[in-house]
Formats: structure tokens, C-alpha cells, sequence
């Protein structure tokens, strides 16, 4: 999929876990995961906008998409 997700990489800057993040934005930490390894087939705005805001980030820094050839 061309879209990819770069929370793994905005999590290790940020030096926190998935399980730290998952109890700030009040998602399960199966959902994030699903969403850390690019599986998700979408994501709600209310969510993103949460990630967002815990990790001080836009949504551009989160998605980055992958030209394909």
C-alpha cells in the first residue's frame, strides 16, 4: 500500500510506547497496533487528531505516501 505509517518512528523520537500512547488518546492497544504496522484500512479523524495531539505532531508527519513505480 503506498500509504505508509510512520508512528513507530514518531513514537521512538518522542521516547514513548505504544502502551503509553494508547492510554493518553484512550484506544486499545490492539487498534494501535493494527495501526503501527500498516494494516489498518482506515483511521478516524477523531483519532488522528488525538495521536496528533499527544505526539506534537501534523498528520503529514504521521502518513507519508510512498510513489509507486
Amino acid at each position: 500500500m503506498p500509504i505508509r505509517v510512520r508512528l513507530d518512528d514518531l513514537l521512538h523520537e518522542r521516547r514513548m510506547t505504544l502502551t503509553e500512547l494508547a492510554d493518553r488518546v484512550g484506544l486499545t492497544l490492539a487498534n494501535l497496533s493494527i495501526l503501527k504496522t500498516g494494516k489498518a484500512k482506515a483511521i478516524r479523524f477523531s483519532t488522528l487528531e488525538a495521536i496528533c495531539r499527544e505526539l506534537d505532531c501534523q498528520p503529514g508527519d504521521l502518513l507519508a505516501h510512498d510513489q509507486e513505480d
